[in-house]
């Protein structure tokens, strides 16, 4: 034998450590065959919130791109209503008139405010009809009621302003009078 060995069999201490990593084997994972460690099961958890908050950002992004998108040109669409506006106010003002130059101007305007709303519609802009419909507080204004024969109650029956929707979202309601059941 050995002089080494001799003094590992001699020495109760070097027996004990060897009976004691026999009686106590390792845990094992399925995985790598070794315990994990609370670290690393950290580490596990952060890796996979991470990557949940990272889809969760890529998919709140698109929505956000798709949003400008639609929306991205309101502030600008909601300022030439306010042209379109004044070509209804003038047509309303001069379609009474009688002289022939004055009707083709009419007729000129009609035409001009036709193209520019078809123009506008193509960006997303529509006109929200009023008259005949029920009065609907997502998309009209009330500014009065009126009894009128007729008519069943909360019906709009006059539009003061046209009202607009840009892909679905009310850009300006309708400002208009309802039909009331009382006199």
């Amino acid at each position: 034998m050995d002089q080494n060995e001799n003094m590992n069999k001699d020495n109760p201490e070097t027996e004990e450590k060897k009976a004691e990593g026999e009686a106590q084997p390792q845990a094992k994972d399925e995985t790598n065959g070794a315990v994990p460690r609370k670290e690393e099961v950290d580490y596990k958890a952060k890796y996979l919130y991470i990557a949940a908050e990272m889809d969760n950002f890529r998919r709140r992004m698109e929505r956000e791109r798709e949003n400008d998108l639609k929306f991205g040109n309101q502030k600008i669409l909601t300022d030439l209503i306010q042209v379109i506006d004044n070509f209804d106010r003038t047509v309303d003002m001069l379609k009474n008139d009688e002289d022939p130059k004055v009707k083709n101007i009419v007729t000129g305007l009609n035409m001009v405010t036709k193209q520019f709303l078809d123009t506008l519609s193509k960006h997303g802009l529509t006109t929200i009809e009023s008259v005949g419909k029920d009065f609907d507080p997502n998309f009209h204004e009330a500014l009065a009621q009126e009894y009128l024969e007729g008519r069943r109650p909360n019906e709009v029956i006059k539009e003061f302003q046209k009202g607009y929707s840009l892909n679905g979202r009310v850009v300006r309601a309708a400002k208009v009078v309802v039909a009331s059941d009382k006199q």
